[in-house]
């Protein structure tokens, strides 16, 4: 697959049914959208991601993975064999979930997205390149605990995905303030 490219600048929808908008609270009556560019710089610094995938027999699969968001794709790897794997192969259609686990503050992001296997060697070293500078000793430390990830990919040892956002979501929670934000691809 080559490089998906720079998406285009998505479309934003506030959802005010599911915002502190419709809940009266100091500030809520100035909840608006995200932004875009803030959820591509939480999607760039955020270390976990969870991938939920679907089996063939219908039943949900999410496991936490490392991700590397590039050129507006996020990048994700598994064993050729594993079962988000094996999975993907047989519904390429998945989501990867980010965000905290506080109740008043931080922004859960939601892509939602087609997997497809990255095969250009190009694009595969780009990927390498944006998970190294995101990870660091993790991958680039013989003590790292990914480390030798580069050469796994490259062997073909692990399948690397790529995701462009097809839809995504954004929940913040700023003191209270709830938002809910959509942006359209």
């Amino acid at each position: 697959m080559a490089a998906q490219g720079p998406a285009t600048r998505p479309t934003t929808e506030f959802d005010a049914r599911y915002s502190s908008a419709t809940n009266p609270r100091p500030g809520a009556a100035d909840a608006t959208a995200t932004e875009w560019a803030e959820a591509r710089r939480q999607l760039e610094a955020a270390e976990i991601f969870w991938v939920s995938t679907v089996r063939p027999d219908g039943r949900l699969h999410v496991t936490p993975v490392i991700a590397a968001w590039h050129d507006e794709v996020l990048y994700f790897a598994t064993g050729p064999g594993e079962q988000k794997a094996r999975n993907l192969a047989h519904h390429a259609q998945c989501a990867l979930t980010t965000g905290g686990n506080a109740l008043t503050a931080g922004l859960d992001l939601v892509v939602e997205g087609t997997a497809e296997p990255v095969a250009d060697p190009v694009v595969l070293e780009e990927v390498i390149a944006a998970y190294e500078a995101k990870y660091g000793p993790h991958i680039t430390s013989p003590e790292g605990t990914f480390h030798g990830i580069g050469d796994a990919f490259r062997r073909g040892d692990a399948v690397v995905f790529a995701v462009a956002p097809a839809t995504a979501y954004g929940f913040g929670r700023n003191g209270g303030v709830y938002t809910h934000t959509r942006w359209t691809f």
